[in-house]
């Protein structure tokens, strides 16, 4: 009996030049999804498209609802097992025999408002490419493997990060359904969650839909969120680290409000200190760049109060929020260390006073060494360009390395960046992207 070549590299003694068929193959394979793949995006354009522009699929809301809906359809029209756990996750699954670890491949299917249509969404796509590739070419994991549909990453929502993972991991306080509020609707995450069938009551008595102990690894495709490959003209960028952050959702300066003439030195101005306290944050990250250490702040929200402020009027009421984020915990905590001096001065130096609010953070998430490696030499064996990279911004990834899953990161270049509506992955570097994920699980687990 004459196998195709994908079949006969499994004989050990195989000549070099048979071993050499097995990445175009792969390569060929991933390729001949490009109708499925674009088919899967246009599905969820057709759904989330928002009438002031971009995309919009709202947290535990109709968006993200319908983006799940898509997603288990697609599975089942797949002949992939469907299960859609208690915090509303969805799992396209191949199971391989009873007992084995699983390997998660996923990302989220939720976006910001206006945002693009990849952003998260190819994570799920490349996990069910990958799974489908290597069942139609006779390939035998000895793990199971998934596909996961995500919810809830995108914090802008509920100013919460990883909801969905945290909950199938079970390392989501219990607290956060109660007290997290959605930002438009003003209702609790515990309410939105409970209208998209999810089981608040489960979760918070401690089930845990995702045992980390049963997963070999976890692994996310994402659209790289800055012009990084872009500039290097590479499709493929490998993850090294997702950053931690420290976060201040809801941050107030407070001064006295005063009269447009009142001299400078009569003067509170929440202002002004807001100015001094955002160049000050400047000034601390051009510093750590130049010393080698990659970081980055953004003051998100940055105004005075709408119900005070006026051409006439010295602000003494200005709102702001700060997402810190750093590549190691270390430079991390040093940094909100000089960003709590930097306050005490402005606070003095100004008259006012900084009420900083909720503090939120999430940690920085290492990614494993053999993923790592592991992507490069099946981008290399697939004749693909790639570069390493630090994630600029926080993933579900870290949600499953943080409870101890390894993890792995792969970006495909995005001209105009995520979180915007005119995203600008092309197709043929997704695939790209998803060959070296679908190569990579055939060296690693399925030989």
């Amino acid at each position: 009996m004459n196998l195709p070549p994908w079949r006969q590299i499994k004989n050990r003694t195989m000549t070099s030049d048979k071993l050499d068929q097995r990445p175009s193959a792969i390569r060929e394979a991933v390729q001949n999804e490009y109708a499925f793949a674009t088919a899967y995006f246009d599905r969820l354009t057709a759904i989330s498209t928002d009438p002031a522009g971009g995309i919009t699929r709202d947290t535990y809301g109709p968006g993200e609802d319908a983006a799940h809906r898509i997603m288990a359809d697609i599975a089942q029209e797949c002949g992939f097992d469907l299960r859609v756990d208690i915090a509303g996750n969805t799992y396209a699954r191949w199971e391989t025999g009873p007992g084995r670890k699983t390997v998660v491949v996923g990302s989220h299917l939720d976006s910001v408002p206006r945002g693009g249509n990849f952003d998260g969404a190819a994570g799920p796509l490349a996990g069910l490419i990958a799974m489908r590739v290597l069942r139609r070419l006779g390939a035998e994991p000895h793990v199971s493997l998934c596909a996961m549909g995500i919810r809830a990453e995108e914090s802008v929502w509920f100013q919460t990060s990883y909801i969905g993972s945290r909950a199938a991991l079970g390392t989501l306080p219990h607290d956060t359904y109660d007290a997290a509020r959605r930002i438009d609707t003003g209702r609790t995450l515990a309410d939105h969650m409970r209208a998209s069938g999810c089981d608040v009551d489960a979760l918070r008595n401690g089930a845990r839909p995702l045992d980390p102990a049963g997963l070999a690894a976890y692994i996310e495709l994402h659209i790289e969120q800055a012009p990084s490959l872009v500039e290097d003209a590479k499709p493929v960028g490998i993850c090294t680290a997702i950053p931690g952050n420290f976060r201040y959702p809801d941050a107030r300066i407070k001064g006295v409000h005063g009269h447009v003439g009142t001299p400078r030195r009569f003067r509170t101005d929440a202002a002004l200190a807001a100015a001094d306290l955002a160049m000050a944050m400047d000034t601390l990250w051009s510093k750590q760049e130049a010393a080698g250490n990659p970081m980055a702040v953004t003051f998100g929200r940055f105004h005075t109060d709408d119900a005070y402020h006026g051409l006439t009027t010295v602000p003494g009421l200005f709102h702001f929020s700060l997402d810190v984020r750093a590549y190691d915990a270390v430079h991390l905590d040093m940094v909100e260390r000089e960003f709590h001096a930097i306050i005490t001065r402005i606070e003095a130096d100004r008259n006012v006073s900084i009420d900083l609010g909720e503090r939120k953070s999430a940690p920085v998430g290492k990614a494993d060494l053999a993923i790592r490696t592991g992507f490069a030499t099946a981008a290399r064996d697939l004749g693909i360009d790639f570069m390493e990279m630090g994630s600029p911004a926080s993933h579900d990834a870290a949600a499953f390395a943080a409870a101890g899953v390894p993890m792995g990161m792969i970006f495909v270049r995005n001209e105009n960046g995520s979180h915007h509506p005119n995203e600008a992955m092309e197709i043929d570097d997704f695939l790209d992207g998803s060959a070296v994920l679908t190569a990579y699980l055939y060296d690693r687990y399925c030989q």
